[in-house]
């Protein structure tokens, strides 16, 4: 089985959990944090939207610069738009991943600012350890933010206590 194969079947079930958890975030509490060291709720929603991207960044490069600023998008207005660019998003991360050859899953892929490299590892393990771990771990905060905001956290692994339909 191709190493894009199995990443597939967890891109898949993690893209559509967490699209689950964005569709809860409403427009209103965009705005609101649970702290003032805390990311808005929207820029947080945002960031895990874009995360997808990094899909195509990890397998179309070898290594990203910290130290060179990369554009930076607006921060939607709107839940709708937030899905929207989650999709569009997603998509081509998919439709990279399932192009992608075990040769180039090999490939070392690096984390730099500047000079200073954090780590290199096969971009298969970045894409699990770095990507995908990522959004879920910030997927894990909106969850919590959900939460404070008395809005019904979605399941995610399981049922949770406001949703038992998994």
């Amino acid at each position: 089985m191709p190493i894009s194969e199995g990443l597939l079947n967890e891109f898949d079930h993690e893209t559509k959990t967490t699209r689950r958890v964005l569709e809860r975030i409403p427009t209103d509490k965009f705005a609101w944090a649970p702290h003032a060291r805390s990311m808005p709720m929207g820029k947080l929603a945002w960031h895990v939207a874009q995360m997808a991207t990094w899909v195509p960044g990890t397998l179309e490069q070898d290594f990203i610069d910290l130290s060179v600023p990369g554009p930076e998008d607006p921060v939607p207005a709107t839940t709708e738009e937030l899905l929207a660019a989650f999709d569009k998003y997603a998509a081509a991360a998919r439709a990279t991943l399932a192009a992608a050859p075990d040769e180039i899953m090999a490939k070392p892929w690096s984390l730099k600012n500047g000079e200073m490299v954090f780590f290199t590892l096969p971009k298969a393990a970045v894409l699990r350890g770095f990507v995908f771990n990522h959004i879920v771990h910030h997927r894990g905060q909106l969850t919590v933010y959900l939460r404070l905001n008395e809005i019904p956290v979605p399941s995610i692994y399981g049922p949770s206590a406001d949703d038992q339909s998994f």
